[in-house]
């Protein structure tokens, strides 16, 4: 008999898979003792390298509004044409660790983090618009599944392709990574996407769905398996040098920053749930609006104090932004900083990379590394003219009604997957085949192929029936 899921103090956990939620679309509460305690300690289990995105690199630049977005939202740097924000991006492998060779397929970070007026914005997607799970409680287990076998401290695609097999949401994300995105040629070559659905609110109170977009003005351009396998002895960290070494010879990247907007309540009614991170609003809905440019311009003078102490959080929002009932957001707004206090100290903001623009001012004292204060006042309500709450930085609250319990989002896991197999074109396609056929193969349990192939099948059969006969798989189990 299997042994009963327990957490650490011994209790047993109904719900590995599912957050607490206040109603079927959320969002997560905060007596989910389980979902905290669970991040808490995947936040703990490496030092001191990041758990994931070890592997990175990045660089200053600014900012340009080009067009006026004041009628959805009053952030200060999306408000008067012509504006400037300086920012830093960092962009990063996923999985592996600090040494982790650029070439390998992975999905990429792009983070990107925005000094404004209004303190620091930052966005932290990836390279590709979606993700492979759409629950915080699910992300520790998926990050340990990509990292290496606790016997053997090998990396092996059994761990990898048994956790997408047995998380059917993950297909999706699986579709993109496989195919040509999977190995960017250069970093100044790929698409970023802020990945969640976020909220902006203009000066009248109205608010909106948003969904970022950063669009490289390179041209989209990736390597093939060949290439990238070459790669892994000329260069084991080609894509930061290919970078540093553009911007060194005045050769600044750039990216197009858009949006997509949708009005409040036709987000909510929209054909799918927009705060289900493994699926996308299309184009064809909801086009993409400009907003403005992004460009690098500057290497780091130091990485280590501009790269590896550089600390990014979704939670770092400015006023006319704010979070959405996403529930993998919701994990990550708190996940990310308590994470960069395990790794930077309980001070990591006051780092210079990491220091707002405007004056900071509140009661948080001492910790280690602490520098600047002074003898004012440490405790609220005072007599002693310290700081007061902004009013007009309250958020704009969702209604919620229904019942707290452990939901799953929407389970059409496939036909997203499904969709983008059919926007690729017959060459895509036969290199997507290709490299399933050269992963899911070395995978030596016959049932996970079989597993994992069915919902290749069931997100398009034409997909899923040529996979089966790369991997040499009964057709009739697939299907079945």
């Amino acid at each position: 008999m299997q042994d009963k899921l327990t957490t650490n103090a011994g209790q047993p956990w109904a719900d590995n898979e599912h957050s607490l939620t206040a109603g079927k679309r959320g969002p997560v509460l905060i007596q989910d003792y389980a979902l905290l305690e669970k991040l808490a300690h995947f936040n703990r289990e490496r030092i001191p390298e990041r758990i994931v995105h070890a592997k990175g690199a990045g660089a200053k630049g600014v900012f340009e509004l080009t067009h006026d977005m004041s009628a959805y939202t009053t952030a200060d740097l999306f408000n008067g044409v012509g504006k400037k924000t300086p920012l830093m991006v960092r962009f990063s492998q996923v999985a592996g660790e600090a040494g982790y060779p650029d070439t390998y397929r992975d999905v990429r970070g792009f983070a990107v983090k925005f000094y404004t007026q209004d303190g620091n914005y930052d966005i932290v997607g990836n390279n590709t618009p979606v993700f492979f799970v759409n629950d915080p409680l699910k992300f520790p287990d998926f990050i340990h599944s990509q990292k290496r076998d606790p016997r053997t401290h090998k990396r092996t695609p059994d761990m990898q392709w048994d956790f997408w097999s047995l998380s059917p949401e993950s297909v999706h994300q699986v579709t993109y990574l496989m195919g040509d995105r999977g190995i960017p040629a250069s970093y100044r070559t790929m698409h970023g996407y802020g990945s969640h659905t976020f909220k902006w609110v203009n000066k009248e109170g109205e608010q909106f769905w948003v969904k970022y977009h950063f669009r490289t003005d390179q041209g989209v351009k990736n390597m093939s398996n060949e290439l990238a396998d070459q790669m892994l002895i000329k260069d084991l960290d080609f894509l930061q040098n290919d970078l540093f070494n553009a911007i060194e010879d005045g050769n600044y990247p750039s990216w197009t920053l858009y949006a997509q907007i949708l009005p409040y309540e036709e987000g909510l009614k929209y054909k799918h749930d927009i705060f289900d991170v493994t699926k996308v609003v299309s184009q064809k809905d909801y086009p993409l609006i400009e907003i403005g440019k992004m460009t690098l311009n500057e290497n780091p003078t130091n990485n280590f104090e501009e790269m590896e102490q550089l600390a990014f959080s979704p939670a770092n929002l400015v006023p006319g932004i704010e979070a959405s009932p996403d529930k993998l957001l919701q994990g990550r707004l708190f996940g990310y900083k308590d994470a960069q206090r395990y790794r930077l100290g309980a001070n990591f903001e006051q780092l210079a990379v990491n220091r707002p623009l405007n004056n900071v001012k509140n009661y948080e004292r001492d910790g280690f590394m602490v520098s600047g204060q002074d003898g004012s006042v440490n405790y609220e309500p005072n007599s002693f003219n310290g700081p007061v709450e902004d009013p007009e930085a309250k958020i704009h609250g969702d209604e919620l009604e229904g019942k707290v319990g452990n939901y799953a989002y929407d389970e059409d896991y496939y036909s997203a997957a499904g969709d983008l197999y059919r926007l690729m074109t017959p060459e895509e396609k036969d290199r997507l085949i290709e490299t399933i056929k050269e992963n899911l193969g070395q995978v030596t349990k016959k049932e996970i192929q079989i597993r994992e192939t069915r919902q290749f099948y069931l997100a398009d059969p034409e997909y899923g029936i040529r996979v089966a006969k790369a991997l040499e798989l009964p057709l009739e189990q697939i299907k079945g």
